[in-house]
């Protein structure tokens, strides 16, 4: 029984991924923007999406975190030591007391970080950064050199609360925020973290290869067959079952 509970148990974690992917795929961005693929990111309710240009190396990418009004929220890539902040090169969308929306391109030299604006980053951005902040969530915009002209690349998002002039406070310390670092593939968009990457069909509206049920159904009968083999009942049942369902499905 009780590896029946850990089996159901499995199960729900992959339909929770799976709605987390639908939810990825469903974002819209403003202009018009689309993206070739995205990754719902597995820490801070964020999402990564980005189109890779393999003539050049670069990649267009939005990145996405909810956050109050007065909060901040970063992204960027760490070309030097994966799984730490520490040695990134990032953008920090935020507002300043009047609202307004301003990005910020730094360094983060140590977990101390002097936050200085630069545009000497560890990777080149071809096209300027931008950022908006609409229905309580902050949106990156850039275009960025994969550094090495590799499509692996250990990324980092952060964040955090801002002080009462605008400016960047230290992020918590919580388990999200210290889990907010993956080595990602820009051109297969696989990932070493515990999240979804999928293909964005453009101007499609729904997909059957992004339809979680077949994953769901598969898993419902394997479930089935796993609780037969523990009760010790005939090992045909289960074949039989799938049989049946399948004349009428």
């Amino acid at each position: 029984m009780a590896r029946l509970l850990l089996l159901l148990g499995a199960s729900v974690l992959l339909l929770a991924s799976a709605v987390t992917a639908q939810d990825c795929l469903s974002a819209t961005f403003s202009g018009g923007r689309t993206f070739g693929k995205c990754n719902s990111l597995p820490s801070l309710s964020a999402s990564l999406h980005w189109t890779y240009h393999a003539e050049n190396g670069t990649a267009d990418v939005a990145f996405r975190a909810p956050s109050d009004p007065s909060g901040w929220v970063a992204w960027g890539i760490n070309p030097d030591s994966g799984g730490s902040m520490e040695g990134s090169s990032v953008f920090v969308a935020s507002q300043d007391g009047s609202g307004a929306v301003s990005i910020l391109m730094t360094n983060l030299e140590s977990t101390s970080p002097s936050l200085t604006n630069t545009t000497a980053l560890k990777f080149k951005v071809p096209a300027g950064p931008a950022a908006e902040y609409s229905d309580r969530a902050y949106t990156i915009y850039a275009t960025v050199e994969l550094p090495r002209n590799s499509t692996q690349q250990f990324t980092v998002w952060q964040a955090g609360p801002a002080t009462s002039n605008g400016g960047i406070s230290p992020h918590p310390t919580a388990p999200a925020n210290l889990a907010s670092t993956q080595r990602l593939d820009f051109l297969s968009g696989s990932s070493t973290a515990a999240s979804n990457s999928k293909l964005h069909r453009r101007n499609v509206s729904s997909s059957d290869d992004d339809d979680p049920f077949p994953l769901l159904l598969s898993l419902f009968f394997f479930s089935i067959f796993i609780f037969f083999r523990l009760q010790r009942l005939p090992a045909f049942l289960p074949c039989l079952i799938v049989q049946t369902v399948g004349k009428f499905g």
